[in-house]
């Protein structure tokens, strides 16, 4: 790692090893799962092919990461070794921390409709759908690129696709990513998305009667924001209200696990 603080402490440390950029988001998507480059890439999608391999080689030489070879499917994978599992705590507090204290710094330009998909895709329950195969598409209104998704649920195994991938499809979302990201981040509710026609859906009816119970909003979504938050114009300014969402999510308490 580049950055050294010369200082015989623990913290110091820790931050050597993870305080390069990217560095903590490529640990938290090997938490959530992610193992092969590509969805890294869709994930991460503002780093380069050439940074992510860098990152990706400095948690190996640090012993965060293996790299291992999928037999008969000739590709590699990103497997988190033990010291990198023991950071999911870590991880997951911070993400809280960040919902609750610097939610108001999340600015609609840093919207990404990759990582958003991304994510919805994994978090789908899909113990909640049909047996079989289930395909679900969606179509975001004025996103000129990468507008159509298209998520496969079959056996077990589940693929995102940006191309039609050709099956008949189950069930149609359409909305915008303003709505979308709103109801990830807990600030809308389904039911007042559909209500208002900012999410509509077609296809079939038992799947539209129970999107709530399959499509999960982000896995801190149920942190609100503090009534007051970090300043993102100066660290040393008074802290100030954060805006009121929309409408707040009531939910449970999760268990607590990345799933």
């Amino acid at each position: 790692m580049s950055t050294r603080y010369g200082q015989f402490c623990p913290v110091s440390k820790a931050a050597e090893v993870l305080g390069e950029r990217w560095t903590i988001l490529i640990i938290r998507e090997l938490l959530l799962g992610t193992t092969r480059f590509t969805d890294f890439q869709r994930a991460l999608s503002q780093i380069s092919p050439t940074l992510l391999t860098k990152r990706l080689n400095q948690l190996q030489e640090c012993g965060l990461v293996v790299r291992k070879t999928v037999p008969d499917q000739r590709r590699t994978e990103y497997q988190p070794m033990p010291a990198a599992r023991e950071l999911k705590p870590i991880i997951f507090g911070l993400g809280k921390w960040g919902m609750k204290w610097a939610r108001n710094q999340m600015n609609d330009d840093e919207l990404d409709v990759e990582l958003l998909m991304y994510d919805l895709h994994r978090r789908i329950d899909a113990t909640q759908l049909p047996g079989g195969r289930t395909v679900i598409k969606f179509l975001f209104r004025g996103l000129p690129k990468f507008g159509h998704w298209w998520i496969v649920l079959e056996n077990g195994a589940r693929e995102l696709c940006v191309d039609n991938p050709g099956k008949e499809i189950d069930v149609h979302l359409t909305t915008d990513l303003r709505t979308m990201a709103d109801i990830w981040a807990g600030d809308m509710e389904i039911r007042a998305a559909k209500k208002t026609g900012q999410l509509q859906l077609t296809g079939n009816p038992v799947l539209i009667r129970t999107v709530s119970a399959w499509l999960r909003p982000g896995l801190f979504a149920h942190v609100r924001p503090h009534a007051e938050t970090l300043s993102p114009e100066r660290s040393d300014r008074p802290l100030h209200p954060a805006p009121s969402p929309t409408r707040t999510r009531k939910r449970s308490s999760p268990d607590g696990t990345f799933k």
